[in-house]
């Protein structure tokens, strides 16, 4: 069976049954493999024949092209879609606005047809919750562009952004943003501390109940103990960098360094050793954070942060074993700094295996000044008493990274495994041979939602 087939079979009986098509909110389309028969504008233009097909649609998932600032069929025939409830943009290259890039400095590498192309596609949008942009090999979306296209969407309640130079988002974007539940920043240049600072003071950010901010490289640990001030509806953090935040020089440190009241899950994962893991277990310890019920912490070296949270008796899983960082781990280098979970988990375990083997209490019984029976009492990992789980499992089951990113939905890289593949053998047995069963090999799908982002 050729590539695309089951799309049209699809297709027809959808465009044959409408009654059946008004009832379709969502589509996944296959991880298409093109043979020479199907290029990528006839892979675009069958997608786009089927999303037409259903005039309720709200999501389409595990398709997500390049959008390089050029007419597609796709592009077109989801903006007509009125219920759709997600997107995801990724913003690619585009000839002409590299050219004149080359010429003059923005803001005007877009032109007026390029704007406003885009932002008319946003006009039908009305029950759009879900937007992620994202920036793809020098991909341009000016600032005015990002600001209307924003406040063109009144359902808007969850939005990332990614990987937008410095010239298309700073801290003066971030400002404008509309009021939101969920926000996640990322690998974003002209976003500073100074500007998360005043941002978690604007009225657009009172309401933010999930905040990731990821890559920012934020200097200083008071522009995130202001966010968590100032948001107090705040629920989830996730903070991911290279560097660690520290106390500016000068600075009166009082105990919680940083606190929130209503924060429930952290997500804290500082790469390079500092005071950053040190503050945040003090903070915990003084009460900074009363309602945490989940911490993880991939990046915890000396474990600090385990510390602080709920004994457990083992961490690693069973599927670590046959994960490829196992087979591929010799030991020669235990010091290598790491963000994978295998290592975290391996860590940890080991923090409990030293602790476990270790005296905590020594039990003395006496009678009468006889001593009859000594008890000697392992010592544990962590706090007891503490409410908080230390949690080391990804956003995605299966995978070696905690948190979820583009490559989990671009390169389809969660249906490539051989042993999920399927090419209609277990119909092999018909009678009509080989060309009635067999098929393209289909992997299984292993659906990623879009809100697992924030």
């Amino acid at each position: 069976m050729k590539s695309g087939v089951r799309l049209k079979l699809l297709r027809r009986t959808l465009r044959e049954r409408r009654a059946l098509a008004q009832h379709v909110r969502e589509i996944k389309v296959p991880r298409l493999q093109p043979d020479g028969e199907v290029t990528e504008a006839k892979t675009l233009d069958l997608v786009a024949s089927l999303v037409m097909a259903c005039p309720n649609l709200e999501r389409l998932v595990g398709f997500y092209p390049v959008y390089g600032h050029n007419f597609d069929r796709l592009t077109h025939a989801l903006s007509t879609r009125p219920n759709l409830r997600e997107h995801m943009w990724i913003i690619g290259e585009n000839a002409s606005i590299t050219e004149r890039s080359m010429k003059q400095l923005p803001p005007g590498l877009m032109d007026l047809e390029q704007a406003g192309s885009f932002l008319q596609f946003h006009d039908r949008w009305r029950s759009l919750s879900t937007l992620i942009l994202c920036s793809q090999k020098q991909g341009v979306l000016e600032r005015d562009v990002f600001v209307q296209t924003l406040h063109r969407l009144p359902a808007l309640q969850h939005l990332c952004i990614s990987s937008f130079d410095v010239d298309d988002f700073d801290d003066v974007t971030l400002q404008s943003l509309p009021p939101l539940e969920s926000l996640r920043l990322q690998d974003l240049e002209g976003v500073t501390f100074w500007g998360l600072s005043e941002f978690s003071r604007t009225r657009s950010a009172k309401n933010i109940r999930q905040l990731a901010l990821v890559n920012l490289d934020i200097t200083y640990l008071s522009a995130i103990s202001n966010i968590l001030l100032h948001l107090i509806c705040l629920h989830r953090f996730t903070l991911v960098q290279e560097s660690s935040p520290e106390v500016a020089v000068g600075d009166l440190v009082f105990q919680p360094v940083i606190a929130s009241q209503q924060l429930q899950y952290l997500h804290w994962d500082i790469l390079l050793p500092g005071s950053a893991n040190k503050n945040l277990s003090s903070s915990i310890r003084a009460g900074g954070f009363p309602n945490l019920r989940t911490l993880r912490a991939p990046s915890d070296h000396d474990g600090q942060l385990q510390m602080v949270c709920r004994p457990r008796a083992q961490i690693v899983l069973p599927s670590d074993k046959y994960s490829k960082a196992y087979r591929t781990s010799d030991g020669s280098d235990p010091g290598r700094l790491a963000r994978t979970l295998f290592t975290a988990r391996k860590q940890a375990q080991q923090r409990i295996e030293d602790a476990r083997n270790a005296v905590k209490f020594r039990v003395v019984v006496e009678d009468e000044g006889v001593v009859q029976e000594i008890f000697d009492i392992p010592g544990f990992m962590g706090t007891i008493g503490s409410r908080i789980a230390y949690n080391l499992e990804s956003d995605v089951p299966g995978n070696d990274n905690a948190l979820i990113d583009f490559t989990d939905l671009i390169s389809g890289s969660k249906e490539v495994s051989p042993r999920d593949g399927c090419t209609g053998m277990w119909n092999a047995s018909h009678h009509a041979g080989k060309k009635w069963w067999n098929h393209t090999e289909r992997y299984r799908y292993r659906p990623v939602d879009l809100q697992r982002f924030f």
